[in-house]
């Protein structure tokens, strides 16, 4: 059987992972977040990957995506995609895949993390 480490994601994956204790107002502890690194990334198997942190404190903010639970994201309330915390973790700390976002939100937090990171 496969340990979480050598699961495959794809961009959108909702995973479940435990990002350790926060210091600050960091995201932190266990709890899902989606996976933002590219495809062609992810197709080499890599240690590391990006992540942006969901929260179920919707706060009105430019810098969160919200997003509505459905079958395939696999969410069981209303969550927001905290892009202010993007992050890169270790694949050892992902424990399980939850379901994807899709495209389109894929695609509105991307859109976030750009203007964020002014890129």
């Amino acid at each position: 059987m496969p340990t979480p480490a050598d699961v495959t994601h794809e961009p959108g994956d909702i995973v479940a992972l435990d990002l350790g204790f926060p210091t600050g107002s960091e995201a932190g502890l266990y709890r899902p977040a989606v996976v933002v690194t590219a495809r062609r990334v992810l197709r080499g198997g890599p240690n590391v990957v990006q992540v942006v942190p969901l929260t179920t404190t919707i706060r009105p903010s430019g810098a969160e995506v919200s997003i509505d639970p459905d079958a395939e994201n696999g969410l069981s309330s209303r969550s927001a995609a905290q892009c202010q915390h993007v992050r890169s973790v270790a694949t050892f700390r992902i424990q399980h895949r939850i379901g994807n976002v899709g495209p389109v939100v894929l695609a509105e937090i991307r859109e976030t993390l750009s203007l964020i990171l002014d890129v």
